[in-house]
């Protein structure tokens, strides 16, 4: 089910600058380019896991098909697909493709919010074109985020030997599930260094089924801008310095979390009864929502929790962009 993606893309070979001026070619007496631009046909690789086997449903990563003409799956037994681009997901670094559905196999996706660290798990991949490579190791942390890898992080942070090749290839456990996709390394060199992430499976199966779908992935906002709780901001708000969660900085007038009734001041440390710690989960825990999805937020306002259920509206788009005007040490959700 783990399967080796090539993808060709055409390149036009650049040309000496000086070469387009016409001043350098006359004192040269340089002639017209007359003959076309050349081009050039490039190859790179990586990896994917069929998700359905049924429908030929087949995962990886936004930057392992990023401007590719041609993608090409590749299976253990040694067939050979081309495989129509469904859609991808840039910010979250997921990429849907579809295959022929002949006698395929599957891996079947796990829970990754039951996830620990420790736990035992193997990486499935092509790593420097070494096609069905295995490495084995453990999860070292969870929800890792602010690496600056993709616009929503939630990494599973794992030992398992990850290269590049890797790409788009499974973490699985000891039961043979997907837990994961793996994306990217920390490392010399962009080698090995037993720092790897991958995305969790909840957080890539949010975007494949937005893809399959509508062909894309829609995002929505409740309307706040957002910062993490430290101990002095605690303290000023006149809250245990101890306390974590995240401070709503200001809430948009007319935006869901304006109707659901959240104030500026407010401190977020529950999101569907499970405890937050940074605007990181947060912003995720939106973010894999589809517009009009809800979420029960619990709130520290004035010493007192309340909860709040909030909508996830519409995001508003300028000139074919999300409209922001966020301090840049806050964020938004």
């Amino acid at each position: 089910a783990v399967v080796n993606i090539a993808t060709y893309t055409t390149r036009p070979v650049a040309r000496n600058p000086l070469l387009n001026d016409p001043f350098f070619r006359r004192f040269f007496n340089v002639p017209e380019q007359s003959q076309p631009q050349q081009r050039r046909r490039t190859q790179s690789a990586g990896s994917g896991v069929i998700i359905d086997a049924k429908k030929g449903t087949v995962v990886t990563n936004a930057h392992v098909i990023k401007d590719a003409d041609e993608i090409v799956v590749s299976l253990e037994d040694g067939r050979t697909f081309t495989a129509e681009l469904l859609g991808a997901d840039e910010e979250v670094d997921i990429a849907v493709l579809k295959i022929e559905p002949e006698n395929l196999m599957a891996l079947k996706l796990a829970n990754s919010d039951e996830l620990n660290a420790g736990d035992f798990v193997i990486a499935v991949g092509n790593p420097f074109g070494l096609t069905h490579s295995v490495t084995t190791g453990v999860i070292s942390a969870l929800g890792r985020s602010g690496l600056g890898i993709e616009s929503y992080e939630n990494f599973i942070q794992t030992d398992a030997a990850i290269n590049p090749g890797n790409s788009g290839g499974a973490l699985v456990n000891l039961r043979g599930e997907l837990i994961g996709i793996n994306t990217a390394i920390i490392g010399p060199g962009g080698g090995n260094a037993g720092i790897g992430f991958a995305i969790p499976t909840n957080m890539a199966n949010a975007s494949v089924r937005q893809i399959l779908e509508h062909g894309e992935v829609k995002r929505g906002r409740i309307g706040v801008v957002i910062q993490d709780l430290t101990p002095e901001l605690a303290e000023a708000f006149d809250i245990d310095r101890n306390q974590r969660g995240v401070l709503i900085a200001e809430v948009q007038e007319d935006s869901e979390a304006d109707k659901a009734g959240l104030e500026s001041g407010d401190v977020v440390v529950e999101i569907d009864g499970k405890s937050i710690r940074s605007t990181a989960q947060l912003r995720n825990a939106v973010g894999v929502r589809r517009i009009g999805e809800s979420l029960k937020l619990k709130v520290l306002r004035e010493g007192k929790e309340k909860t709040y259920k909030v909508k996830i509206g519409e995001a508003d788009i300028v000139d074919g962009k999300e409209s922001s005007s966020i301090h840049p040490f806050l964020e938004g959700a």
